[in-house]
């Protein structure tokens, strides 16, 4: 691999032209333009005026739910059961069907449907009469499945179809185990997508064996990202038995595999109603989950996470609720260690503080506020001003970690920037304005930390067009990315 001299370019937020070198993996030089002769080794590559910026990470996704999402039915942006039955015949007529496999629709956000109990296996069945038909809901919490889909995984006579938590998660499961071959394309193709953005890493928190899953795509050529993976409790055991820790790099991956964090599922999500809360979801008031779901009881909970930790795994609690993350930070406190809370999407008041008090890290989703703000304004109404509450959680002292979820929320920093620092989308009016954070704490929680490029570093790098410290927030979305530098490799080139 040879040197690489980035010529004329500007480090984002600064404004002196600069020449930066990329050697052996890392940057070895920023001095100022013109000052030192080009190395005669070095590939040249003029950036006349192009800014640089740290190479951005996607801190949660999906990675494998992510790449197949563009060979399922797109149902987002309908606002009803009636709409949602004239959208999908529009699309099945329109689509070659192979009945040899179940049709499978994305993007069902149900939580302001006025008719969403009407939403039945029965009437999915007029849609799609005896071939499998399943709908997933855009938090990947719920889906819908019709009778086909039912007798296809042993639920014949289910009463709804409708499917929450765990047993809508062993469906998903079931519709990600493809081929291999077909799979690893299709993640090829998005990794390739990522790095078009500028994107260097992600942490791939996918209810997979990630590990042979990233090693066999590393091995046939995928090298466009660094992973980081997520272990769930069912691979616990075995990894612990692989002696793998959290931030070991995984041999024979070139140092882009890393193990990542034990991750548990505690809660479920606001669009489900099945975020676990304080307060009742309105609409629910006397039903037996009228507060959401709790998933994992705390003293399960801690004996994971003792077990995790005692083997040098570092945790990552997914909860969204109130309750859900004061019981996780409990633990947390039991524990004596820290780690990771997923979402932390609606926090009780005295608990913004324990984040940076027990070490954890509020690993947090900005896009989902403003996918979820009507939402949250109807289920967690009076109590919004703690919901996603992204600067509290960092005036408080807390490290904070952005990411996408994707499928959930497309996987693109730039619009996940965009989301936390203008709290805006589709020209709306700022939601919770108080809870916006600067340009350059969002590009830092983006970049595992950096806020600018600096001597020593990771040649893991993006070239921008424009400046985005110093933009409008809402021009962060569709940031054009001239090239992406993984370890000083090109991923993405375009000048």
């Amino acid at each position: 691999m040879s040197d690489v001299f980035l010529r004329g370019g500007l480090v984002a937020g600064h404004d002196a032209v600069c020449d930066v070198l990329l050697a052996d993996g890392r940057i070895r030089a920023i001095v100022p333009t013109g000052i030192v002769r080009t190395p005669a080794s070095a590939e040249v590559v003029d950036l006349d005026g192009r800014f640089i910026v740290p190479g951005l990470y996607d801190n949660h996704v999906h990675f494998t739910q992510w790449a197949l999402l563009r060979s399922r039915l797109d149902l987002s942006g309908i606002g009803s059961t009636r709409e949602l039955v004239v959208q999908l015949r529009r699309l099945i007529e329109a689509r070659p069907l192979d009945v040899s496999r179940t049709l499978i629709g994305f993007g069902i956000r149900d939580g302001l449907w006025p008719d969403v109990d009407a939403l039945h296996s029965s009437l999915l069945d007029t849609v799609l009469p005896g071939k499998p038909l399943v709908l997933i809901s855009a938090d990947l919490h719920g889906c819908w499945l019709n009778s086909a889909a039912l007798a296809e995984i042993g639920l014949t006579g289910h009463p709804t179809g409708h499917l929450r938590e765990d047993d809508c998660f062993a469906v998903l499961k079931r519709l990600d185990d493809v081929p291999n071959e077909v799979g690893d394309e299709l993640v090829a193709g998005a990794a390739d997508a990522a790095a078009r953005l500028g994107v260097v890493g992600v942490v791939d928190l996918e209810m997979r064996d990630n590990l042979a899953d990233w090693t066999r795509r590393i091995s046939a050529g995928i090298r466009t990202l660094r992973v980081s993976f997520g272990i769930y409790t069912e691979h616990l055991e075995q990894s612990i038995r692989a002696g793998l820790r959290s931030g070991d790099i995984i041999p024979g991956t070139e140092g882009l595999l890393t193990v990542g964090p034990f991750k548990v599922i505690t809660d479920g999500s606001l669009n489900t109603r099945t975020a676990y809360c304080y307060d009742e979801y309105e609409g629910l008031k006397g039903h037996e989950h009228s507060r959401g779901l709790l998933t994992v009881a705390p003293d399960a909970l801690l004996a994971l996470l003792e077990r995790a930790t005692s083997s040098g795994l570092t945790p990552a609690v997914h909860a969204i609720g109130d309750h859900a993350n004061a019981l996780a930070l409990d633990t947390f406190e039991r524990l004596g260690s820290g780690g990771r809370i997923e979402h932390a999407q609606l926090v009780a008041t005295t608990d913004f503080e324990r984040f940076a008090r027990l070490g954890v890290v509020a690993s947090v989703q900005p896009e989902h506020a403003m996918d979820d703000r009507d939402i949250a304004d109807r289920y967690w109404n009076g109590r919004t001003d703690r919901a996603f509450a992204f600067e509290t959680l960092r005036a408080s002292g807390a490290a904070l970690l952005l990411g996408s979820d994707a499928p959930v929320a497309p996987l693109d920093p730039w619009q996940t920037m965009a989301a936390a620092v203008s709290r805006s989308r589709d020209a709306r009016s700022p939601w919770h304005a108080e809870q916006r954070i600067t340009a350059e704490a969002a590009l830092t929680a983006s970049t595992n930390g950096y806020a600018s490029i600096g001597v020593g570093m990771p040649a893991d790098i993006a070239v921008t067009e424009r400046d985005p410290l110093r933009i409008d927030a809402s021009d962060l979305r569709g940031m054009p990315v001239a090239a992406t530098y993984l370890a000083g490799r090109p991923t993405h080139f375009a000048l």
